[in-house]
């Protein structure tokens, strides 16, 4: 039976570096979804993002989330894509269902949805789950990580 109760989700991000908040919005995506769509940011997108700090070389970050995919006994139900833009297949995909995304990017979600309207699809549920807190409850992220603030799990090491 069943119990899945989209046939097409979509997720994206850097996936910089791997971590607790990641997996809980992919295991999601997965809980809800029986395939999905999984958009990695191209070097050329994450450069123009400027972020304060070098991100990983997407074939590394690839590689790390195909890791965990297999672990996980996901990789036969995803599709892992290279995305150039916000929104990738997101706004022309007449097979999406819904999106899964963290309270912190959920504007995105609302922004490919008006522009799914504008081309005539309709809107994705969009899934927002909360952003994974660290022991010291801020954020989780891939940049604390990287400043040797917290681990991979969200522990402080400091």
């Amino acid at each position: 039976m069943n119990n899945k109760k989209f046939k097409l989700v979509a997720v994206a991000g850097t996936f910089d570096i791997l971590h607790l908040g990641h997996k809980t919005l992919l295991n999601k995506a997965f809980e809800i979804g029986e395939k999905v769509i999984i958009g990695i940011c191209s070097d050329k997108m994450v450069k123009n993002m400027k972020k304060p700090h070098p991100i990983n070389p997407y074939r590394m970050r690839k590689e790390k989330l195909l890791e965990f995919l297999k672990d996980s006994g996901y990789i036969d139900r995803a599709k892992i894509i290279q995305i150039n833009d916000p929104y990738g297949p997101a706004i022309t995909s007449k097979e999406m269902e819904a999106i899964v995304v963290s309270e912190q990017t959920e504007y995105r979600a609302h922004e490919i949805n008006n522009i799914r309207k504008k081309n005539g699809l309709h809107p994705l549920n969009i899934i927002s789950i909360k952003m994974v807190k660290a022991e010291n409850g801020g954020d989780l992220s891939s940049s604390r990580i990287r400043m040797g603030e917290i681990d991979s799990e969200g522990h402080l090491m400091k």
